[in-house]
């Protein structure tokens, strides 16, 4: 087997922030932030601000600090104070960053009243889906927060998160984009930061570059252990939208990968991707002491 780490680049940290007249693109703005969302104007249909106007007081947390870049609130911070306040309990708290429509989350949330979750989706009609899934149940143990997951993650206190879910973000298919993708060095750092001892970050993804992109990241990263069992062969090259295809032909590596999360729910996005032939994968990376 050849050693995935020693053929591979390392992640290029330094970021930059213009990407003029591509698809999903946002100018860059004064501070520099590289995000890896761009908000969208969405009108929420009837049912939808109806649900928003009957749950949003009950379940959307105020957080954020009002701006386009959906910044956390100057002075918050994401405490065990302010978990039991909000919930009620010390229970563990699981963080899902980007719900999309709230399918999982909500029925994590709903198979598990002894666990507290926390939506993090930065879409209305996403955070709005998500509202009326967790209000027509009447949930007691989810909160949504429409905010910016990587800032939140600054501001979150030591060993307050049991878990972190990150499943099937952006995949930014561009490759002159592939730095706006959410699985980056220094989220990772504040996500180690946040989690409890032992705690795991799982990450999924159907597109085989990001795979790629997500091993590069983490798979030798200070801090982390890739607590996979299972084998999976992929392109040492990035490819980006357009020549896909082209990674049949590179050179591949094996890496270490998980089963199937049995705790996420098969979404119709999911769904979408395995009738489109692609292949689901699956991480597990555990939070350990820093060597």
């Amino acid at each position: 087997m050849t050693d995935p780490q020693s053929l591979i680049e390392p992640v290029n940290e330094d970021f930059d922030a213009t990407h003029a007249n591509e698809e999903h693109t946002a100018p860059a703005h004064p501070i520099h932030k590289v995000l890896s969302f761009v908000r969208r104007s969405a009108r929420l249909d009837t049912r939808l601000q109806r649900a928003w106007d009957n749950y949003a007081d009950t379940y959307l947390l105020d957080i954020d600090a009002g701006n386009a870049r959906l910044d956390v609130r100057e002075g918050f911070s994401l405490t065990e104070a302010y978990i039991q306040s909000t919930w009620g309990n010390s229970n563990p708290l699981i963080v899902e960053i980007g719900t999309g429509q709230g399918e999982n989350v909500v029925a994590a949330a709903a198979a598990h009243p002894e666990t507290n979750f926390l939506a993090l989706e930065v879409y209305d009609p996403g955070v709005a889906h998500t509202l009326l899934l967790a209000g027509k149940q009447g949930l007691t143990n989810i909160r949504i927060a429409q905010v910016n997951a990587a800032e939140l993650f600054k501001v979150t206190a030591p060993g307050t998160i049991a878990e972190v879910w990150t499943f099937f973000p952006d995949p930014w298919p561009k490759k002159k984009h592939h730095k706006r993708r959410i699985v980056q060095p220094e989220l990772a750092s504040n996500i180690h930061n946040a989690l409890a001892h032992n705690g795991v970050w799982r990450i999924a993804t159907d597109i085989e570059d990001y795979a790629l992109h997500t091993h590069e990241v983490m798979d030798h990263l200070n801090g982390w252990k890739n607590i996979g069992t299972i084998t999976v062969s992929l392109p040492l090259e990035h490819v980006g939208k357009g020549n896909a295809d082209m990674a049949a032909d590179m050179p591949h590596a094996d890496f270490t990968e998980s089963e199937r999360f049995d705790g996420r729910v098969l979404t119709n996005f999911e769904k979408k991707g395995l009738d489109a032939g692609r292949v689901i994968h699956d991480f597990t990376y555990q939070a350990v002491a820093l060597r």
